[in-house]
């Protein structure tokens, strides 16, 4: 059987991607690219403080990390709240302890329903970006462009006005989106996004509203990836990291700079039996002296000064 015509003559066809949402490009081609003190590895530690509902929408689909009984599920819904209660302080002081620079991904509703959170992570100083309303306030395909443009224009403002902070970077609930989402983004004053993750660096992202840069927070390497949907231990999840660390090194140190970005949920390594396996992993990245641990939007931008 042969292939229809239309296939061949296929408008996208052609060398690179199917799709301009970005430029085609080998990560070992690229400019190399300098860390301050010229370290070969930069480190992103995203915290994800988020706020899920006990009474589920699930629209388009069903929440990952969400309620999983018949409402109400106290049971999960208190275990998620039991990060931003107890785990996340364990989380900041084993970063603290370690040099380590957090960036915080805030669902606007946390910041709304819990001042004394939102208060502690403000006066630190640390950067805060954007994780939408909430975990149950998706963007998706399909989506009426007016609702998801009101959603967006509520999470970001909500949390600018909540935090008094200049909010830069965005990572979608459940890190999904429309086609519209990164120009919404765009119009509200969001410089970055971590949703997608097909690179070990920062990299351009064009929209019809103007350039926006895609800073890939990495799935294979989270802690819920790995332990809940994977089901490996706490002993493979520190395992894993570390020897991504210990590659990215070794390839940073033969080709420019690399990024290991992690992200961490309070509710899950912030359990009392879980706490030493994140001091284990901070303990391995940052005992190097070779990596520099800094904020999402400072990786950027010294990313793009680097290359200038």
């Amino acid at each position: 059987m042969s292939l229809d015509d239309d296939y061949l003559r296929y408008a996208w066809r052609r060398h690179g991607y199917d799709h301009d949402w970005y430029e085609w490009s080998m990560l070992h081609e690229r400019p190399a690219v300098r860390w301050p003190e010229n370290k070969p590895l930069a480190l992103w530690l995203n915290v994800s403080v988020q706020f899920f509902p006990l009474n589920q929408r699930n629209i388009p689909f069903k929440v990952p990390n969400g309620m999983t009984m018949p409402y109400p599920d106290l049971r999960h819904f208190s275990l998620r709240e039991y990060g931003n209660r107890v785990g996340i302080y364990r989380v900041l002081k084993a970063l603290d302890h370690y040099g380590v620079t957090p960036t915080f991904a805030v669902n606007t509703q946390v910041a709304e329903r819990m001042p004394y959170l939102r208060d502690a992570l403000v006066e630190r100083g640390d950067e805060i970006l954007c994780h939408g309303w909430n975990m149950d306030h998706q963007h998706y395909g399909g989506q009426d462009r007016d609702e998801e443009a009101e959603l967006v224009k509520r999470a970001v403002g909500g949390l600018r006005d909540l935090t008094g902070r200049d909010i830069r970077g965005w990572l979608s609930p459940a890190r999904v989106h429309s086609p519209n989402t990164p120009g919404l983004l765009v119009e509200n004053g969001i410089q970055w996004f971590g949703d997608w993750v097909n690179d070990d660096m920062p990299y351009p992202f064009r929209t019809d509203k103007g350039v926006l840069h895609a800073i890939p927070l990495s799935t294979e390497l989270e802690d819920q990836f790995i332990l809940c949907n994977n089901l490996h231990s706490e002993a493979s999840w520190a395992e894993q990291i570390a020897d991504a660390c210990d590659f990215l090194l070794a390839e940073a140190r033969q080709q420019g700079g690399r990024l290991l970005a992690l992200n961490i949920h309070p509710w899950l390594m912030g359990q009392p039996h879980r706490i030493g396996y994140l001091e284990q992993v901070l303990a391995h990245v940052m005992g190097s002296g070779q990596v520099w641990s800094a904020s999402a939007s400072d990786i950027l931008a010294r990313c793009q000064a680097s290359q200038e």
